[in-house]
């Protein structure tokens, strides 16, 4: 039963809102949030169903209870191990890094900040390991590299004195369609150019970590290629192989790892081996046989990416991609992904071999990057970076242009978003480094006061449970707050709705015979079984009972004003009238303060668009002209009324401002004027008349057009003599001026003109004019 009683108090934590204090034990307390404390006095409380015991410092002081009665857990960082940097007199080893070991106790919703610093070390161990494309189009790289191992060292004698360089190999898998796999292919895959190379193998280990260089230059004069039949090769095996066996490669533990990554192709990664029908995953573990070739190559899957990364970083190894400027792309992606890694282009030919790795090398101890390593879930990481230079980058974690001997340091926070099931371990180390910082985390979810619990304590009921952190926790078969009751089956009974039903509806628990209901983050449960809830009733719009209403019992009770299973409705008519003052402008209803159209056509807001409706006066019209030719209700009258919801009143009692008056004319041309009031039954008619006009006097009529046509004529005639008069008396003038202005000679006719006449005498020359 105690069980029982502790999972009760932990379901009290549920009904707390966020940044508030309520809970019913000192766990569950602690947890809801940092500004939290529980109070452990005796008969602080009395009563169960309250969380007065948890609340803020503040409240709680309020409350009479503090000092050392309160239970606060306070987020620390303690130091385990933080010896200095540098080397010291009588200690063997260098710290790199400090402090070395801390722990932290963190509240959920807490954080804490600590400082690492991190010195650039002088004369540090370098190990590389220089890893080999040996395919074909290799051979003139191969020829460049054979004094690498003497130049190379003595570049790095400047740096370090601790120097040691290693060799590998890799072509392809051996396997179709990578490969040909006739007898004569097998033996010699270049056989087609007219040229002797060495079997297709996959990965092949030749020299282990040495500070010989003759010895590595003797190695490489004695590598020949081989070939295969697509471009890319099988260098992530390679790199997957050279990182897992340490053993056999000689990874020194306080070396700088390097792996010198050469090759004019890309590589196959993840799924692609499926073309070879290989499909078992890569396992990332080390298969070199004892003739130090990866024996596992026509077997395993590539390594992913994933794979590679997770690898490198586990065994602290730093990866120079030396690549020609075709792959240069490829690589930069895939350099993006993993930690610490570097792109160097190199010549077709390997001639820059030494610049590259010398230039890369420098760059990777010119930079100081912190990285995670271990579980963080659950928390939250952030760095800011104090570098050497003085300069302060928040959320950085790298430190560039770093020197020999230059201390950088870096501040970092650690944030517990949630309770951890137990202590959690994870480390700080910077990139390319062995030294690390290893942090040991513990959620504080837990309170000290369960350490000094009193069993079989007197304060509850003489014995009957302990004591535990001012609470009573009862044995089996006692509850209670003071575990004063015995569980008893008339007392379950009691708590119970109906024989066979759950215990307190499945929403509380049974403390001598009375139902104590659970609390919730959506509300409360209540009545005598608990069967009664304040937030399952219906939402609207995310809202309970659309935010007009109270929840009681799973119903509804709506607040004045509104109606409807989900209080959503509201009863006033104000928002559905129009702008005449008509509900829904007499075409629809007004329910739950809106407008439901009921005339076919009807649209709008309050149903005030209609193009097939026609005005509201004409659809009154066949009733109205009924009315009017028979001044009493017809049978008929009442049926075309009702058809269209109107009624014919001969009462003037009616308000005119809320009516329409309307004017129509029927088809004998008289006008019918009526006013119109529409209501939430329908449409009523007041004072309906008609007005006709008298019929046209024909006589009249036809003595006036008469009048009217023989004045015109007449009127006419006059005006067309006048007009001739005029002309005439114009055009007798004009001669008589005319006349007036000429002047005759007496006997002279000025008309007339004295005829010529021509002879010729056929018989003579000249001819002779005679004026007769």
């Amino acid at each position: 039963m105690g069980i029982v009683l502790i999972s009760l108090f932990l379901q009290y934590w549920l009904s707390t809102v966020e940044g508030t204090c309520s809970a019913l034990t000192c766990d569950a307390c602690v947890q809801l949030g940092p500004q939290c404390a529980w109070c452990t006095l005796q008969n602080f409380t009395v009563s169960l169903a309250d969380g007065e015991r948890c609340g803020t410092l503040e409240e709680l002081s309020a409350r009479g209870c503090a000092g050392e009665a309160v239970e606060f857990p306070v987020t620390r960082a303690e130091l385990l191990e933080d010896e200095p940097l540098g080397r010291r007199a009588g200690r063997a080893n260098v710290s790199h890094i400090a402090p070395q070991r801390m722990a932290l106790r963190l509240r959920p919703g807490t954080q804490v900040t600590f400082q690492v610093k991190v010195l650039q070390p002088e004369d540090h161990p370098v190990d590389m390991y220089y890893l080999m494309d040996l395919s074909a189009s290799m051979i003139d790289d191969l020829e460049m590299i054979t004094q690498l191992g003497s130049t190379l060292s003595k570049e790095m004698a400047y740096l370090t004195s601790k120097f040691r360089l290693g060799f590998g190999s890799f072509v392809e898998k051996p396997v179709l369609p990578y490969i040909k796999t006739t007898p004569e292919e097998l033996a010699n895959p270049c056989r087609s150019v007219d040229y002797v190379c060495l079997p297709t193998f996959g990965y092949r280990h030749i020299l282990p970590l040495t500070s010989s260089m003759d010895e590595f230059n003797k190695i490489i004069s004695k590598q020949h290629v081989s070939a295969n039949n697509d471009i890319p090769e099988c260098g992530f095996d390679a790199i997957m192989q050279a990182a897992v066996c340490g053993d056999k490669i000689g990874w020194r533990n306080d070396s700088m790892r390097l792996l010198v990554f050469a090759s004019d192709a890309d590589s196959h990664f993840g799924m692609d081996s499926k073309m070879a029908g290989i499909v078992i995953p890569n396992d990332g573990q080390c298969h070199l046989d004892s003739n130090n070739e990866y024996s596992m190559a026509g077997h395993l899957e590539y390594p992913t990416l994933g794979q590679l990364v997770d690898k490198l970083v586990e065994n602290n190894i730093l990866l120079i991609f030396a690549v020609t400027a075709n792959q240069r792309q490829n690589y930069e992606n895939y350099a993006n992904l993993i930690p610490g890694a570097t792109v160097g282009v190199l010549e077709n030919d390997s001639r820059n071999i030494l610049e590259l790795i010398m230039t890369a090398y420098k760059e990777l101890r010119s930079e100081i990057e912190m990285e995670v390593l271990g579980d963080t879930e659950h928390l939250q990481i952030s760095f800011t970076a104090l570098c050497q230079d003085g300069a302060v980058d928040q959320g950085m974690k790298r430190c560039t242009n770093v020197k020999v001997g230059d201390t950088v340091a870096f501040n970092v926070t650690v944030e517990l978003g949630s309770c951890l099931d137990g202590p959690r371990h994870f480390s700080l180390r910077p990139v390319g480094f062995q030294d690390t910082l290893e942090v040991e985390l513990e959620s504080l979810c837990a309170c000290d006061c369960h350490r000094t619990a009193e069993p079989n304590s007197t304060h509850c009921s003489d014995g009957q449970g302990a004591m535990d952190c001012g609470l009573c926790v009862c044995d089996p078969g006692f509850m209670g707050p003071k575990c004063e009751c015995a569980e008893r089956e008339g007392q379950i009974s009691d708590c119970r709705v109906e024989e066979g039903a759950e215990m307190c509806s499945g929403q509380g628990e049974c403390f001598c015979g009375l139902c104590l209901c659970h609390q919730s983050s959506f509300g409360h449960f209540y009545g005598k079984y608990c069967e009664c809830d304040d937030f399952s009733c219906l939402r609207f719009r995310g809202k309970l009972c659309g935010g007009n209403g109270m929840c009681d019992c799973g119903e509804c009770v709506c607040h004045n004003g509104w109606t409807g299973e989900y209080c959503n409705c509201s009863t006033s008519m104000r928002a559905c009238e129009s702008a005449d003052g008509s509900v829904c402008s007499g075409r629809g209803k007004c329910v739950c303060g809106k407008c439901e159209c009921s005339v076919p056509g009807a649209s709008g807001d309050k149903c005030e668009k209609c193009l097939t409706c026609g005005d509201i006066c004409s659809r009154t019209r066949s009733c109205v002209e009924c009315y009017l030719k028979t001044d009493e209700f017809s049978e008929e009258c009442v049926h075309k009324c009702n058809t269209i919801h109107t009624t014919v009143s001969n009462s003037t009692d009616f308000e005119e401002s809320r009516a329409v008056l309307c004017t129509l004319q029927n088809e004998n041309e008289c006008l019918i004027s009526f006013a119109l009031a529409t209501s939430d039954k329908g449409n009523t008619v007041y004072k309906p008349g008609l007005e006709c006009p008298r019929p046209p006097n024909i006589a009249m009529i036809a003595l006036g057009v008469c009048m009217s046509v023989l004045t015109i004529g007449i009127t006419l005639l006059v005006v067309w003599k006048l007009l001739v008069s005029v002309h005439d008396r114009k055009e007798v003038a004009k001669f008589e001026a005319e006349k007036a202005k000429a002047k005759w000679q007496s006997g002279t006719n000025p008309l007339f003109r004295s005829s010529t006449s021509t002879f010729k005498n056929v018989a003579y020359k000249n001819t002779v004019d005679c004026c007769l």
